[in-house]
């Protein structure tokens, strides 16, 4: 089978900027995209002529994306697929066939923050492949001409837990695109700190030894990549407040996601899901063990 990027697209704004962030990444990938329109009916299955309208302009809203992206990007192969069912288990079930899966998500106006929705959250519970979640317009200076980032791939991790498929994905991003790494660890002092002095104090104290910790998980992946220059962040604070900081200059956010194998419900973690619904830059979740 042919290695191959998926987006989900449904005709909205944020859904088109998905494919062409995805066309981009394909195209630097040196592998195909597919474009997938899910039906799905609420209720009672429409009427025959109904449905064919639906289907019709299902095939248009495919054709145009894969159409638009193509203009720009020659010789990117695109396949465009319309499939009837949930669209978080159809989504999920492409995904499956995919080196990575991307989707819209929708800002929320005035509001600080994005809208994943059900569907995005349900998708990403249900897959073990990267997820990709692209929000809408982007600056015009973000991205070089090659289709390379101007700016840095931000990873969170937890220097407490091994993730290697998190610190892979970030890795290999960076090195594909030519752009920094930034490992970014927030960790939090006792809650009996209570003063400035103790405060720095305990900063003195600890600090090294999580700078160490950070070091020592990175040494391989550094090693194995030596093309890209890595900045490692250990700063005092919640995990989410720095991480989303961080995101503030960068052109991808990545952060993990537990994998859960029982079937109860979605399992996406506080600061994944924080992450993804105040992340200005793409954020990619990358499920891990």
């Amino acid at each position: 089978m042919s290695r191959h990027l998926t987006v989900g697209v449904d005709g909205s704004a944020e859904s088109l900027r998905a494919a062409e962030w995805a066309a981009d990444e394909a195209l630097l990938r040196g592998v195909d995209l597919r474009m997938v329109f899910v039906d799905q009916w609420s209720g009672s299955a429409p009427g025959p002529s109904v449905a064919l309208e639906q289907h019709q302009w299902a095939d248009k809203v495919l054709a145009d994306a894969a159409s638009d992206v193509a203009q720009d990007r020659p010789g990117i192969e695109v396949a465009t697929v319309r499939q009837s069912g949930r669209p978080a288990s159809v989504l999920a079930a492409q995904a499956a066939e995919a080196d990575m899966l991307v989707l819209g998500s929708r800002g929320l106006g005035r509001v600080k923050g994005f809208l994943v929705g059900s569907v995005g959250l349900a998708t990403i519970g249900a897959t073990d492949r990267p997820v990709v979640l692209v929000r809408g317009a982007q600056h015009p200076d973000d991205e070089r001409p090659d289709g390379r980032w101007r700016r840095d791939v931000v990873v969170g991790v937890d220097v407490h837990h091994a993730c290697d498929a998190l610190l892979a994905f970030a890795f290999e991003e960076a090195a594909r695109h030519g752009c920094t790494l930034r490992a970014v660890y927030g960790w939090s002092l006792p809650p009996v700190v209570r003063d400035a002095c103790a405060l720095a104090a305990a900063e003195r104290d600890m600090g090294p030894d999580i700078a160490r910790r950070l070091a020592d998980m990175l040494l391989p992946w550094r090693e194995r990549f030596p093309s890209v220059d890595v900045v490692e962040c250990t700063p005092v604070g919640g995990p989410t407040m720095r991480l989303l900081h961080a995101a503030g200059d960068a052109d991808l956010v990545v952060v993990g996601r537990r994998a859960r194998r029982a079937p109860l419900g979605t399992h996406i973690g506080s600061v994944a899901h924080a992450v993804l619904h105040h992340c200005p830059a793409p954020v990619a979740v990358i499920a891990h063990d």
